[in-house]
């Protein structure tokens, strides 16, 4: 009797859901979900351009860059988890905000930072606060879809990704060349900051724009608060249809019953009542974050969990630091060319060409980034623009499954390709497909997530899936950053290796887009 009562109930939901209509409130939502992905796009590969503009200020190696491009990482490891759990019982809209206005505030303060460890420390407490943002967009948005606009919805949000790409390049090649320093006693404050501000307002700004928008009525109902949800329901059915919302046709929600939840075995209260200044509620919050963590760890989702942490694991990888260091490595060729005029040598060669022949002390000190460097970066965001179309107009078609499988196997093999490239044209063809299959990938690895998982765990199981990539991100900057001066073939081919695998365990997942949430 409990298995039909709840799948009754989310029949009822899904009915409501689709009374509201799908209009203005849906693409308000899905720009304000889209600005959100694509500001964590501009903020988890801004240090990409930060790397050779503040290396004569900072003074530093090519091991202290791999330090910091790995620092966010690690917050966002760290992070990630922390996160969802407090979206999965305080609420989706409260941590989203929260979220953001910390990673606008400390990117803020990075940019006035005076010497290398306060940057590092605050590009960390960044990394922290961002991966609460894009781990929980997905999820948010989705809980408003009706099924049959679910997928596509989700499947836009790469072409906002993809606007994230193309617009850092952009900003950083209209900010940092220009001859802009304020300098006063133990203060400076140069082109390279003034950028880094400029990227963390808009954090801000869409923490501010997001109050005003409802929590997902689906957690609510989740949490037991059925007429919050039918209040939130309603309001959606007035702005898309113009009309009343006393005249939605929907008048009550059947709560849903809460198996796993602490809370509700203990009170007749809502998990997301629970204050975390009082012990005891602290206490009852941190029971059910280890009953649901227990869920993720048990059939039936631990096959999904276990599936979900090992494709992001290598995918994350893969991704995050080969497009954090594709600017030094175009930088590196450009040096390169300068010295060697018409001369062809491969990525590991001309890094050890490059290396060679600078001074020991201090890298490239000096030495602006060229305008080529912007270009090919700009082109690389502008080949995900393709891909970005293909996904959302033909996930129906194909499935995401197939777009998973599809963009990590050819990613692999355009990684493995990296090696024999011979110039820097060829090196830019490589990273503009390498670009468009693994950014294609990881906003089809959200889109699948917010199926696989019910209500009260979405979020987490996201979280958890995103520790397991933050943490390969971490060390594949870290190994990156050490062996591209020394060994280059093997980074190159344990990251090739890491797609290939990934895209081998997607046919391991069901086809989703098809059913209710859960």
């Amino acid at each position: 009797m409990g298995l039909d009562f709840l799948e009754s109930q989310g029949e009822d939901f899904e009915r409501a859901l689709e009374s509201t209509g799908f209009g203005r409130f849906h693409y308000a939502l899905l720009t304000l979900c889209g600005l959100i992905y694509l500001n964590t796009a501009v903020a988890i590969t801004i240090i990409s351009f930060v790397l050779p503009s503040a290396t004569c200020d900072f003074q530093m190696t090519s091991s202290d860059k791999g330090w910091l491009t790995a620092a966010p990482m690690l917050g966002m490891l760290l992070g990630s988890y922390f996160w969802g759990c407090l979206a999965d019982t305080k609420g989706r809209k409260v941590v989203l905000i929260g979220a953001l206005i910390m990673d606008g505030l400390c990117g803020i303060l990075s940019s006035v930072a005076q010497t290398y460890i306060l940057f590092l420390i605050l590009r960390f407490i960044n990394g922290f606060a961002i991966t609460g943002a894009m781990g929980i967009c997905f999820p948010y948005l989705g809980e408003f879809q009706p099924v049959k606009h679910r997928e596509t919805i989700l499947c836009w949000m790469e072409i906002f990704w993809t606007i994230g790409v193309i617009v850092l390049p952009g900003i950083a090649w209209i900010v940092i060349p220009l001859e802009f320093e304020i300098i006063m006693p133990s203060f400076k404050y140069a082109s390279w900051n003034l950028f880094v501000t400029v990227c963390s307002i808009p954090s801000i700004l869409i923490g501010m724009w997001l109050l005003f928008f409802p929590e997902s009525p689906k957690f609510l109902l989740e949490c037991g608060e059925a007429d919050e949800a039918l209040e939130v329901l309603r309001n959606m059915y007035s702005i898309n249809t113009g009309k009343s919302p006393d005249t939605f046709p929907v008048h009550s929600l059947r709560e849903k019953v809460r198996t796993m939840s602490v809370v509700s075995q203990n009170s007749t209260r809502s998990v997301r009542s629970l204050r975390i200044r009082k012990p005891k509620e602290l206490k009852l919050l941190l029971q059910e974050i280890w009953e649901q963590t227990k869920a993720l760890c048990k059939p039936p989702y631990l096959r999904y969990t276990v599936l979900t942490c090992l494709i992001q694991f290598g995918l994350t990888s893969s991704y995050f630091t080969l497009m954090i260091w594709f600017p030094e490595l175009f930088y590196r060729f450009e040096e390169f060319e300068s010295l060697h005029p018409g001369q062809s040598a491969s990525v590991c060669d001309v890094s050890s060409i490059v290396i060679g022949g600078n001074s020991t002390d201090v890298e490239y000190c000096g030495e602006p980034i060229g305008d080529e460097v912007y270009l090919h970066t700009l082109i690389i965001g502008l080949a995900c623009i393709p891909t970005s179309l293909w996904l959302p107009l033909c996930v129906h078609r194909f499935g995401a499954k197939f777009f998973l499988v599809f963009s990590l196997l050819v990613a692999g093999g355009v990684t493995m390709g990296l090696y024999f490239v011979d110039s820097s044209s060829t090196n830019l063809i490589l990273s503009c497909i390498f670009e468009a299959l693994t950014s294609l990938a990881i906003s089809t690895v959200y889109c699948v997530m917010v199926d696989l998982f019910p209500t009260q765990l979405r979020v987490m199981a996201a979280a958890l899936s995103l520790t397991f990539g933050r943490a390969g991100a971490l060390i594949g900057n870290l190994v990156f950053g050490f062996l591209i001066d020394l060994h280059c073939v093997v980074p190159i081919a344990l990251f090739a290796f890491m797609l290939v695998g990934s895209g081998l365990l997607c046919f391991k997942l069901p086809s989703t887009g098809q059913g209710a949430l859960d």
